[in-house]
């Protein structure tokens, strides 16, 4: 996912012909699935297993790389209120000439101050059942489409494994000629998700699978010296670690300082922008003022399409396209409303509207008409968005 500057960003409507990155309708569907195992992969991260049945198998088939929404409280739960979060899938994606996962997996780090995170590291045992909703996300790789001898590579943070975990194993297994080479930065050994994953990959493919540490609170014995991967360091490093220019695609995930350093780093290698993909955790300080709607003033109107159905509502003074459609239909989809994942994403099918942030669509998807609606304003007095597209 393309980082985009915080500041306003006026985006014109196109026609449906220039939206070559659509994607499948993405209805925002829940279910609820039972949670069959809790694994304590750090102190401070565990991974929830949930079972998938037989019935639902096809609507959480799911690309490498996509994430699970999930969801606590709300409707049908009294007395408490709804709370979201998005967690990358860990687990490889099914075959496509397949049937859908029996089961998906994801990791969930503790968040200080985080309702969700703790409740899952405190609270959630197998067992327990969670609304979760369908796969979504564009931070993925097919390795359908992967050319011939393709070779990959990824710079993570943290839990920014978590994604890239899914991608590699998917690809490794479905293309014997394909090369991935990860390079992860952590603060310590003993904070580091995914080791035993990681390190199974590893074993099984030593020939086309590149692991590259770094720990940037603690020597290790053998490997590079500890400290932050930053931009100066990735520029060094790079080279020394691979050929550049002969990656075919670049996947940057984890906090924000670290995905736009590595972007700057490979914009300074003379990497194509079309081989990097970003998806941004942790960007809650770059938060523009908080919005306060009016409960009278009116800003414009909105018409919204989800699953086929169109309405069209008032837009009061602050509020986001996202809210505004909410009270009306409460399966509009979204997760987080603070434009990092990309839940929300609709296209702007005529009128004129402000995004206040995006940290979740790539510069392609905003040409093409592409919004986040949980960060969009109407700037024109009617607005129509498509949540289908």
């Amino acid at each position: 996912m393309a980082v985009s500057p915080p500041s306003p960003t006026p985006v014109a409507p196109v026609g449906p012909e220039a939206s070559a990155s659509a994607r499948p309708a993405r209805h925002g569907a829940f279910h609820t699935l039972t949670v069959t195992a809790v694994d304590r992969l750090t102190e401070d991260s565990v991974a929830l297993t949930l079972a998938v049945p037989p019935e639902l198998r096809a609507e959480y088939r799911h690309a490498p790389g996509q994430h699970l929404t999930l969801r606590r409280g709300g409707s049908g739960t009294a007395g408490t209120a709804e709370v979201r979060r998005t967690y990358s899938i860990c687990s490889p994606a099914p075959a496509a000439d397949g049937p859908g996962p029996a089961a998906l997996r994801v990791g969930v780090r503790l968040v200080e101050g985080g309702e969700f995170s703790s409740f899952a590291h405190k609270k959630i045992a197998a067992g327990d059942v969670l609304d979760v909703m369908v796969p979504a996300g564009r931070f993925v790789l097919d390795p359908a489409a992967a050319p011939p001898a393709a070779h990959y590579a990824a710079i993570v943070g943290g839990s920014g494994i978590t994604p890239v975990l899914s991608i590699a194993a998917t690809l490794l297994a479905a293309r014997p000629d394909a090369r991935f080479c990860l390079v992860r930065s952590d603060r310590s050994a003993a904070s580091t998700m995914f080791l035993e994953e990681v390190a199974d990959l590893k074993d099984r493919y030593p020939d086309r699978f590149q692991l590259v540490t770094v720990l940037s609170r603690e020597e290790q014995e053998a490997g590079l010296p500890s400290g932050r991967l930053g931009e100066e360091r990735l520029t060094e490093l790079l080279p020394a670690l691979l050929p550049v220019a002969e990656v075919t695609g670049w996947f940057l995930c984890g906090p924000y300082g670290l995905v736009t350093g590595a972007e700057r780093a490979l914009a300074a290698l003379g990497v194509l922008r079309t081989r990097v993909h970003e998806e941004v955790f942790h960007v809650e300080d770059t938060a523009p003022p908080a919005r306060t709607a009016s409960t009278d003033a009116t800003r414009g109107r909105v018409t919204a399409r989800l699953d086929g159905r169109s309405g069209t509502w008032p837009v009061r003074d602050g509020e986001s396209l996202l809210d505004a459609v909410l009270r009306a239909r409460a399966d509009a989809p979204y997760a987080c409303k603070g434009g990092v994942c990309g839940t929300c994403r609709a296209f702007v099918v005529s009128g004129e509207v402000r995004m206040d942030r995006n940290f979740a669509l790539e510069e392609t998807e905003t040409e093409a008409g592409f919004v986040l609606a949980c960060q969009s304003h109407p700037v024109s007095e009617e607005v129509e968005i498509d949540f289908d597209r």
